[in-house]
């Protein structure tokens, strides 16, 4: 493919031109939305910019950015990892294929747990993945620490990268361990547990969009139990870790939060067990509280 080149300087109308074509070939249905979406992404700045700027000249260097990133999403790869940049909430994260892309639906978790709740104490993010979570509770929260855990070193690794660039706005201390679910925080009394944990059938797996089956971290989609056996751990591991009053808020897929409140409010050490629906009026978060008395027993 050639490249159009004005009077030897390449123009961002040009780079864009130059990424459309890659996308063009790879057949995907907007090639020119999704290539001044990668260069946008990848900048950062507005979705007009590139209208705004389109005869000005482009650094080399984002040139071959947003080509590489480019040949990336021909490839199949999702937009996010084609940028290897992740807009949540008022932070953009590093992804990559070591973890789940943060959604929108998670953004609203966030609101959810921090709704109402007092300065101080621990928060823990559980399956913090890219950190999307803990480091959103650090920069808007005013907890004492918040403890982010993984069993997987490679979403760890991810979480803490983005943790050190994003040091100068966090408000909270963050620290991350390694390990299955609660595990790594057992002893510890926390004001709130939040998690978007795995929660996927194996057996659902063909049904899932491509660019979510065969490029996003099977260690972070998939349970078992028909999907349950993480959301049944996590809440009777909770209930061990919460303080009394304490919080739990857990995503969930919509055809699994009644039973997964219906798990909450059988275990008999939670109250005001809620469900609550995401933007698109499902079934998607499930609230409860830690009940007074008998803090940390596994009654």
């Amino acid at each position: 493919m050639r490249e159009t080149v004005r009077g030897g300087v390449e123009t961002v109308r040009d780079a864009v031109a130059a990424a459309t074509g890659l996308l063009r070939a790879a057949a995907l249905e907007e090639p020119a939305r999704e290539a001044r979406e990668l260069l946008v992404s990848l900048l950062d700045v507005p979705a007009s910019w590139v209208t705004l700027h389109g005869d000005e000249p482009l650094p080399g260097d984002v040139r071959e950015r947003l080509v590489a990133a480019a040949r990336r999403r021909a490839r199949g790869a999702p937009a996010q990892y084609a940028t290897g940049r992740a807009a949540f909430r008022h932070l953009v994260l590093e992804v990559d294929e070591r973890v789940l892309i943060p959604r929108p639906e998670t953004e609203l978790l966030v609101d959810l747990a921090l709704a109402g709740l007092d300065a101080g104490g621990i928060a823990v993010d559980v399956g913090t993945g890219s950190g999307c979570i803990a480091l959103a509770l650090a920069s808007e929260g005013s907890f004492d620490r918040v403890v982010a855990t993984d069993v997987s070193a490679d979403a760890l690794a991810v979480a803490g990268a983005n943790a050190r660039v994003l040091a100068s706005v966090l408000r909270s201390p963050v620290e991350l361990r390694q390990g299955s679910l609660l595990g790594p925080v057992r002893g510890t009394r926390a004001r709130v547990v939040v998690s978007n944990p795995p929660y996927i059938a194996p057996s659902e797996a063909a049904a899932l969009p491509r660019e979510v089956r065969d490029w996003e971290p099977p260690l972070a989609l998939y349970s078992g139990s028909e999907g349950m056996a993480h959301i049944a751990r996590l809440v009777r591991e909770a209930a061990m870790v919460l303080e009394p009053g304490g919080r739990l808020a857990m995503e969930v897929d919509s055809r699994r939060a009644s039973l997964a409140a219906e798990l909450v409010a059988a275990d008999g050490r939670y109250e005001r067990v809620e469900v609550r629906l995401d933007l698109t009026g499902r079934e998607r978060y499930v609230l409860a509280r830690r009940r007074a008395g008998g803090a940390g027993s596994d009654a």
